[in-house]
């Protein structure tokens, strides 16, 4: 009896922790409004899970630099649209085409890039 108790126990453990990190992830809070479009210079790509995340300096028109960051789905679901981790490296000139964060943060969860060769690739298989 003792024994069936402590093993429900370390399986209702089991379940309860594995739903915890499940219950954390979240949405992008994007705008859906518009796509916005941002072309630049790969300085990091960082291929790690949540989200693999590209950082890129932007030229404005006044001639300064921003940094922007724009990123995609896990790393299963960027594997599965073609990318890997060696599809942009720094010294890329890439463009980036998805939702900026709604607080107005050059943040952007990318739909589509286009690579230096000039081939899209999508994030999320649309």
């Amino acid at each position: 009896m003792a024994k069936n108790l402590f093993v429900s126990a370390i399986v209702i453990l089991a379940l309860v922790s594995a739903a915890v990190p499940l219950s954390a992830h979240h949405s992008w809070p994007v705008s859906y409004s518009q796509l916005v479009t941002v072309k630049g210079t790969v300085t990091e790509f960082m291929w790690a899970n949540p989200h693999p995340m590209i950082t890129l300096e932007v030229r404005t028109n006044d001639g300064g630099i921003e940094k922007w960051l724009v990123g995609g789905p896990a790393i299963n679901r960027m594997e599965a649209n073609g990318w890997t981790k060696t599809t942009v490296k720094p010294g890329d000139v890439i463009t980036g085409i998805g939702y900026q964060f709604a607080d107005g943060q050059k943040i952007v969860r990318l739909e589509k890039a286009v690579l230096p060769d000039g081939k899209e690739i999508r994030l999320y298989g649309r």
